[in-house]
């Protein structure tokens, strides 16, 4: 249900576009999100406590429901792994785990009510309270750029400092000294295209759906008496369809980011 919008549609959803920020916060790309981090901090101790218990009550009989459950996540993603990185997956696997189970949770966040967070957090004085980190575009690129760091730390894991100077210099076009300049420039553009595609395509999905349910929620308080109504059966009808299909957009987008996750750190052992 809508909270009742004191200046119609676009005031509501201004308001539910407003992060919880600290007051010396200056807001933009370096702005300190308390709701996306207070979520995301949740939701990855919720998703460690949740596998330690199952990996802690794991029995080699027939499985629970349970543990049925984690074992085929496990096989799936580890499958995803095997699929597209050939060297050891001791730390990849894991890796590749988290990031899908932890984005996936991040991305159910949105099929919540759009005011139920809100309501609640409202009851201790806090006035504006997002509840999908994904949506956050700090938080995407925050995932985006850690997995950077971790492309740059097996590019010269793999290589050395020396092989993968010379990668940068000499590939694609080869290794004369005129051709240093523009090889160095199109990897350094090709290095800087893979955080920023993997931050914008899980923000602009997660925020373009998040506004979708903002819209159709706004639906529930526009009108009044038969209209009213009318409008209120639509937003309920619409919810509902929307949702179900958002399901699979968050399923998408967290297999999608788990597995260029792998493709780029895989992408970083090879040798050109």
């Amino acid at each position: 249900m809508a909270s009742e919008p004191t200046g119609g549609l676009t005031e509501y959803i201004q308001h539910h576009l407003t992060h919880l920020a600290p007051h010396a916060s200056k807001g933009g790309f370096w702005a300190v999100h308390i709701d996306s981090i207070t979520v995301s901090l949740v939701l990855g101790v919720l998703f460690c406590l949740w596998f330690w218990l199952k990996a802690r009550k794991a029995t080699a009989g027939v499985p629970g429901k349970g543990q049925a459950f984690v074992e085929i996540v496990l096989e799936f993603v580890d499958g995803q792994v095997k699929d597209v990185f050939h060297g050891d997956r001791r730390v990849l696997g894991p890796l590749a785990l988290t990031v899908f189970i932890w984005v996936f949770l991040m991305n159910a966040m949105d099929l919540l009510p759009v005011d139920l967070l809100p309501w609640i957090t409202e009851k201790f004085g806090i006035g504006h309270f997002r509840a999908v980190p994904t949506a956050d575009i700090n938080m995407t690129f925050a995932m985006s750029l850690t997995v950077f760091v971790l492309i740059i730390f097996y590019s010269f894991k793999a290589k050395g400092f020396g092989g993968y100077m010379h990668e940068l210099f000499t590939a694609p076009f080869g290794k004369h000294p005129a051709l240093w300049i523009p090889n160095f420039a199109l990897n350094l553009v090709e290095l800087a295209s893979k955080p920023v595609s993997l931050a914008m395509r899980l923000f602009g999905n997660m925020y373009a759906g998040e506004l979708v349910f903002m819209l159709i929620a706004g639906l529930f308080s526009a009108g009044a008496g038969l209209a009213g109504w009318a409008l209120y059966g639509a937003g309920i009808i619409g919810y509902t369809v929307w949702g179900i299909f958002h399901i699979l957009i968050i399923s998408i987008q967290a297999f999608i980011f788990m597995v260029l996750t792998i493709v780029y750190i895989s992408m970083a052992h090879d040798h050109h």
